[in-house]
């Protein structure tokens, strides 16, 4: 049976259609159905409460964003994860997060600072807990890391920039939530150290910290072959006859 779905923010005057495919969104990403699952139709509509039109429609969406593969008449399933993949989408993170920094600390404002200050408090206090060994939801605790980097890059000027690192961004979420990455203090120190640059106006030190940051995650999710249980299994090939 699939798990209770996380529930995604639904808006007023949402269609069934939105709200299934936000609900179906967030529980791809958050790890809820987790990489390679068969999308039956008729188990979605049980644990989701939509009709099998609306589920196809927004598995098809989910689909055009690659958080879910379609195998033609054999329905859909939830994309899979490879450490090829998440290097791949570190690489494009990476590219726009550096390029909307520039542009960020250029234009923001005192406004715009004390929301960084305010979201890099949120997470670091969330940080100090995991540290200190405390509990701590994961769905949260990721909520606060993407503030955080968004509350960096949203001076930038460009709402298309924005749409499209928050596309990639999920990609890669997708990854640190399977993988349950934490990186303990070397994440919760290079995080307080982008929020020193962006209070100095350090664009250029901001992305050295950030090409660190993002590259010890992706070697980190290497190294602890996190993504292992995930790999499709391989059918065994038939023995060759022995020749005579």
């Amino acid at each position: 049976m699939i798990a209770g779905p996380a529930r995604a923010p639904a808006g007023l005057g949402d269609t069934p259609g939105e709200v299934a495919y936000r609900r179906l969104r967030a529980d791809v990403i958050t790890g809820h159905l987790a990489p390679g699952r068969k999308l039956g139709l008729e188990e979605l509509r049980l644990a989701y409460g939509a009709g099998v039109s609306t589920l196809r429609e927004a598995l098809t969406r989910l689909a055009s964003e690659e958080l879910v593969v379609a195998e033609g008449q054999r329905g859909f399933r939830v994309a899979p994860v490879s450490a090829e993949d998440f290097a791949e989408i570190a690489d494009l993170r990476l590219l726009l997060e550096r390029h909307a920094i520039r542009e960020s600390f250029a234009a923001g404002d005192l406004d715009w600072e004390g929301r960084v200050v305010g979201a890099h408090h949120k997470l670091a206090t969330l940080e100090r807990r995991l540290l200190a060994g405390q509990a701590a939801d994961p769905v949260v605790w990721k909520r606060y890391d993407l503030e955080f980097h968004q509350a960096l890059i949203e001076a930038c000027g460009s709402a298309v920039l924005l749409e499209t690192y928050g596309a990639a961004y999920d990609r890669y979420l997708r990854y640190q939530m399977v993988a349950v990455v934490f990186r303990g203090a070397v994440a919760a120190e290079q995080h307080a150290a982008l929020l020193d640059c962006a209070l100095k106006r350090d664009a250029d030190r901001a992305c050295r910290v950030l090409e660190a940051h993002v590259a010890s995650c992706v070697e980190h999710v290497a190294q602890t072959g996190a993504l292992l249980p995930f790999a499709p299994r391989r059918t065994a090939e038939p023995r060759r006859a022995m020749a005579r």
